[in-house]
């Protein structure tokens, strides 16, 4: 192989690790914003239970508002009862207590079943306010990962940029051209083998015996009749 393909050989290695590696750190961002999310999620269950606990206990005041009311009513009523002379006006009277009082159980029973409701609606927040606990701590932990493992990959990624240019050194500008134009255009392998079956491990098409020859004596840089990746032999 030749010296300069055997430097580009090392170099494509090189530079398929800086790939990677910036692949891993653009998924980083999305990674904290998926557990955010479930964090977010969380963090709707309990407004929504609060919500629903605010709600019922305003249909509880609105109840004993009901029940106040009609309570006043009926002492008016027994007052009016009280002084009144006429036996009609008084059985008229009483038929209004009683009817005021059995609206008066009625919405005691309501204001009954509402707090029942209550009890399950703080058990509600409860519960989603534990949960919210435990899916803050998975995500802290989760995202603090993230954030040790992006300084991991930026440091590595530091390293093998520095590693990059060592193996660039004395490499001619045209081949580096050719390089950088090919490992864009052929999705990071721009140097590959060929088979003694002259087949380009990068296109896996046969390559013709002159370029295949061409590879094998090394005499001068070879390529892919198909490709264009540059050849070295397997």
């Amino acid at each position: 192989m030749r010296d300069d393909v055997q430097q580009l050989l090392s170099l494509q290695e090189i530079d398929q690790t800086i790939q990677s590696l910036n692949k891993e750190l653009v998924k980083i961002p999305q990674q904290q914003e998926v557990a955010k999310e479930r964090l977010a999620n969380d963090t709707a269950a309990v407004a929504a239970a609060k919500k629903a606990y605010q709600e019922n206990e305003v249909a509880i005041k609105n109840v004993e508002l009901d029940i106040g009311t009609r309570k006043d009513t009926v002492t008016k009523l027994k007052n009016q009862q009280f002084e009144t002379k006429k036996n009609e006006e008084y059985t008229r009277l009483g038929s209004e207590v009683t009817r005021y009082e059995e609206q008066i159980d009625e919405f005691e029973t309501q204001e009954l079943e509402l707090m029942e409701v209550a009890d399950e609606r703080k058990s509600d927040i409860t519960r989603a306010e534990e949960a919210l606990g435990k899916t803050q701590t998975l995500v802290d932990e989760e995202i603090s990962g993230l954030e040790a493992r992006a300084t991991q990959y930026k440091e590595q990624l530091a390293e093998a940029e520095s590693q990059r240019m060592q193996a660039a050194e004395g490499l001619e500008e045209d081949l580096m051209d050719t390089y950088n134009r090919l490992y864009d255009k052929r999705e990071g392998v721009a140097v590959a083998a060929v088979t003694r079956e002259r087949s380009c491990k990068s296109c896996h098409v046969q390559v013709t015996p002159a370029t295949y020859a061409l590879a094998q004596s090394g005499a001068a840089i070879s390529h892919c009749d198909n490709c264009g990746a540059i050849l070295y032999p397997e």
